[in-house]
């Protein structure tokens, strides 16, 4: 349990610091608002699946993809140092599309809201306060 532990602290400690050097030292003009989402490193520690939001369509995503995936060995550089690890695990971007999924589902949710009445269904009123 105390590994699980060790584990979830690291990942938790990457995403931490993966946001931060994200939002102020990375200058590649092709990384937009990237909002990493999780880490998970391997059992192994050989690699790390980094989830990460933007804003924009597909176009964006990609690009800030590219712009993620070239910053990659300053940011392991830059992760092992601060963490003092000896191993730094290798850095796989991963879209996180968990906004767009919930944003579907709302947009499904509204639309059957919209489509109900907003009058009582026949059977439902028994006509009772007309008196």
């Amino acid at each position: 349990m105390a590994k699980s532990y060790r584990k979830e602290r690291l990942n938790e400690s990457m995403k931490e610091l993966l946001g931060e050097l994200i939002l102020n030292r990375v200058k590649d003009p092709r990384v937009g608002l990237v909002t990493i989402t999780a880490v998970e490193v391997a059992p192994d520690m050989a690699t790390a699946k980094v989830y990460f939001s933007v804003l924009g369509d597909e176009e964006v995503r990609a690009e800030s993809k590219k712009g993620l995936i070239s910053a990659k060995n300053f940011l392991r550089t830059t992760v092992s140092r601060e963490l003092k690890m000896r191993n730094t695990p290798d850095l796989r971007f991963i879209y996180d599309d968990t906004l767009d999924r919930s944003e579907k589902i709302e947009s499904a949710l509204r639309k059957i809201h919209g489509d109900e009445p907003d009058t009582p269904v026949d059977g439902d009123d028994d006509g009772s306060h007309d008196e």
